[in-house]
């Protein structure tokens, strides 16, 4: 490499590695802790690359990209912050940023970053940035946080599609966060102070529905909530809704934790549908894809539990390994319960082991997947579960307990169905399974099932 460098970051040692490293590789290093000192260098014409730090003692390292660009048009900044949400990222994207690194980096990586980054100052146009804008009062309270790479590639994906008018589809699991990248999209978009309009199927009935939700969108964005569950009449007129967009149309985007190309091959969707909806598709990772990020959110987590008024809970090391290693069915979503329910329930500021225990132990043991073949039995059914459910801890056991929670899983729909095939009357039901009354009643207690008594008997 060849060029001179600027290091901006409060971290002596990151300044120091960075130096080091880069002077290894041929490059002149100018290194401070002062975002002062770095805009100082700026203006007087140094460097051929900014590596800078976000957060610095004497300012925001964001808020000075605009500056940057301003005095040195073409200078490439690598933005480099522990600050790792999907707004971080959106920001540098937005104040065009040359990149954007989460801490802790890998140092060959930004090494090479680097080098490109020197690449094109020397080919770069003198062109001035005019993008100098921020979303004023931007929470950062998203539960979208990581900095695994499956995450950051989500990150860089959003800041690139967020500006332009290509329909989105958001694909993902179930509490992996999908809306919360269709509202991130939008709301760091140039359409952020129009309207953002969540489509049920029930907003396209009557023959004005349709025409109703553009009118509420104004030209802003429209998100059609779990796209795969609306009806084929909702579809069609979808369809004819988006055809009949003209000047000032509103963004499309849409969401689903069903494969829709399949059922654009069953022809549950209709083939012109899915081509309209996916103009760009964002696949959102689930948990388990992630794990290195569940430490990340669960402190995330705590420290939001905190800041609601909560009392002060951390979680012990061995306690977050069990967190980590568990599987996650539900996503972000279940993480988010199981740490306000140990927060509410542990007994001492540190959250222990058998705490963990406890509540994981009600959690759902097994995550639903497609029906099995037809004709298959129940215990092989039952049997792909389990693996599945083993599969999923990563070679690592699950929490102790297992017996119990798949008796669980298994008990409490078997008595559901049965009371409701015998009409909630108790008596016929425990005959049914081949119970004491008594029994049936014990476990309808303990498994917190409801009976509702109505005249239908098998």
């Amino acid at each position: 490499m060849d060029g001179t460098v600027l290091v901006a970051d409060d971290d002596r040692t990151i300044r120091t590695v960075l130096t080091q490293a880069l002077t290894r590789a041929g490059c002149k290093v100018h290194a401070t802790s002062s975002l002062m000192t770095l805009m100082r260098w700026v203006e007087e014409g140094k460097g051929d690359l900014v590596i800078s730090d976000v957060m610095m003692p004497d300012g925001n390292g964001l808020e000075a990209l605009p500056k940057i660009g301003e005095l040195r048009p073409g200078l490439p900044v690598i933005v480099i912050s522990a600050q790792n949400t999907i707004m971080t990222a959106i920001q540098a994207a937005e104040a065009e940023a040359y990149d954007y690194l989460p801490k802790p980096f890998d140092l060959p990586d930004l090494m090479k970053r680097a080098a490109r980054g020197l690449e094109i100052k020397r080919r770069a146009r003198n062109a001035k940035r005019d993008d100098d804008t921020q979303q004023e009062g931007a929470s950062d309270d998203l539960p979208l946080v990581g900095r695994t790479p499956q995450m950051q590639a989500l990150y860089r994906l959003v800041a690139r599609v967020m500006n332009t008018d290509l329909s989105v589809m958001i694909s993902g699991e179930s509490g992996t966060g999908k809306s919360l990248i269709a509202r991130a999209i939008h709301d760091f978009s140039d359409r952020r102070t129009l309207p953002f309009v969540v489509v049920s199927a029930n907003d396209l009935k009557g023959m004005d529905g349709p025409a109703t939700v553009v009118s509420r969108a104004k030209g802003g964005s429209i998100l059609f909530d779990e796209v795969g569950d609306l009806d084929a009449d909702s579809q069609a007129r979808v369809v004819r809704m988006l055809d009949s967009f003209g000047d000032n149309a509103p963004r499309i985007m849409a969401t689903s934790q069903t494969n829709l190309s399949q059922k654009m091959e069953s022809g549950e969707i209709r083939q012109d549908l899915y081509y309209r909806l996916c103009g760009v598709t964002v696949t959102v990772p689930a948990l388990r894809e992630r794990v290195d990020d569940i430490p990340l959110l669960a402190n995330h987590f705590l420290a939001k539990a905190e800041r609601e008024g909560a009392p002060v809970r951390r979680l012990g090391q061995d306690a977050m390994e069990m967190i980590r290693a568990y599987s996650w069915p539900g996503n972000v979503r279940q993480l988010e319960n199981t740490i306000r329910r140990l927060v509410v329930t542990s007994v001492e500021e540190e959250i222990t082991v058998p705490e963990v225990e406890l509540v994981l132990g009600n959690q759902p043991a097994m995550e639903p997947t497609s029906t099995g073949a037809e004709g298959e039995l129940l215990s092989a059914s039952v049997a792909k579960h389990l693996r599945r459910y083993f599969d999923l801890h990563g070679g690592v056991l699950p929490p102790p307990g297992v017996y119990q929670r798949i008796l669980r899983e298994i008990e409490t729909p078997l008595i559901e169905i049965a009371l409701d095939a015998t009409g909630g009357n108790q008596a016929k039901c425990a005959d049914l399974l081949g119970i004491n009354r008594n029994t049936l009643r014990k476990k309808i207690t303990d498994l917190e099932i409801s009976v509702t008594r109505r005249r239908k008997l098998m």
